[in-house]
């Protein structure tokens, strides 16, 4: 059994491709390194480097490496980027996404597992956001993601492949230093790049119906996330006939102040004072993932709290500064 994972060298990849290979898994690594680094792969790990977009390359990796399952990560994921430039996210996450999806089918692969997001569901009225949550998603991406969903299950249905969608929620941390969040477009490495640079963290809004007025959202270890993708990797390999859509969530819900009240707890900086700000158009409340189903399907669930999350996306903050 050999996985090809797509985007192995990201943030988010290299934390999968860790812990399959600490699960005894056989892992080879495609991506074009727009944003990843080789050097976040353990040594022995097979690196492909090109675009998904490229059918004979992605085929030719397939066949090369005899891959019989795909963890696909591979996808351009900045919100405020999809708005201007729609085009460009299409092309990237649904076309690219087919072109994987292509190569598969035409070379035996028989598992699936695709990178989702819960920014399918948009602004859900609901305390729980459950599976079930009606998907209305606000941007391109969430929209590319929730498109994504639909072609993985009929492509599945229509070539046989075990497939599954994992809904990410508010991803954070990191399982060593090394391996911390490279980007500054998450709420903890945003407040930690602000209070270096001698700025105050922003709160956008804290007039929200909440019980502190900020918006509450559910924060979930990476190395949490990684360990659901093998949870979820194990299952399609026992079940040729799943067709699985799941969150990857704590569910429990936590306010942009908390979040800003442990960062000046872990770092020692009791110096912050967050800025309030006006809202950000399109911002939810609260969205909070029920983490009930992927339990009961994959025996899964979350092992880290927020102040495990904070501390390791500061450790690596350091590391990386």
């Amino acid at each position: 059994m050999t996985w090809l994972i797509t985007g192995g060298a990201g943030y988010i990849g290299s934390h999968v491709v860790r812990e399959l290979v600490d699960g005894g898994e056989r892992i080879v690594v495609l991506d074009d390194l727009s944003t990843g680094d080789p050097g976040r792969l353990p040594a022995g790990v097979p690196l492909e480097r090109g675009t998904i977009l490229d059918l004979p390359f992605v085929t030719g990796v397939l066949r090369r490496h005899e891959v019989t399952g795909v963890l696909h990560i591979a996808a351009k994921k900045q919100v405020g980027e999809s708005v201007e430039r729609p085009l460009h996210y299409y092309r990237e996450n649904v076309e690219g996404l087919r072109t994987v999806l292509e190569a598969a089918a035409a070379t035996g692969v028989e598992r699936f597992l695709f990178s989702s997001s819960a920014s399918v569901y948009g602004m859900p009225d609901v305390d729980l956001v459950t599976e079930q949550t009606p998907c209305l998603p606000m941007s391109p991406y969430g929209e590319t993601k929730l498109a994504g969903e639909w072609l993985v299950a009929a492509a599945g249905r229509a070539h046989g492949m075990a497939t599954a969608a994992l809904r990410y929620f508010n991803v954070a941390g990191a399982a060593v230093p090394e391996l911390g969040d490279p980007g500054v477009f998450n709420l903890i490495p945003m407040v930690f790049e602000r209070v270096e640079s001698g700025r105050a963290p922003l709160i956008f809004g804290d007039d929200y119906p909440t019980p502190d007025g900020t918006c509450v959202r559910d924060y979930i270890h990476i190395a949490d996330v990684a360990s659901a993708h093998l949870a979820a990797a194990r299952r399609l390999v026992a079940d040729p006939d799943a067709r699985l859509t799941l969150n990857i969530g704590r569910g429990e819900g936590v306010s942009v102040a908390e979040v800003i009240e442990t960062i000046r707890k872990v770092t020692g900086r009791t110096d912050i004072v967050p800025e309030v700000v006006a809202r950000r158009p399109g911002d939810p409340a609260r969205v909070v993932a029920s983490a009930r189903l992927i339990g009961e399907e994959l025996g899964w669930s979350a092992r880290y709290d927020l102040e495990e999350m904070v501390a390791s996306a500061w450790a690596g903050w350091r590391h990386r500064h």
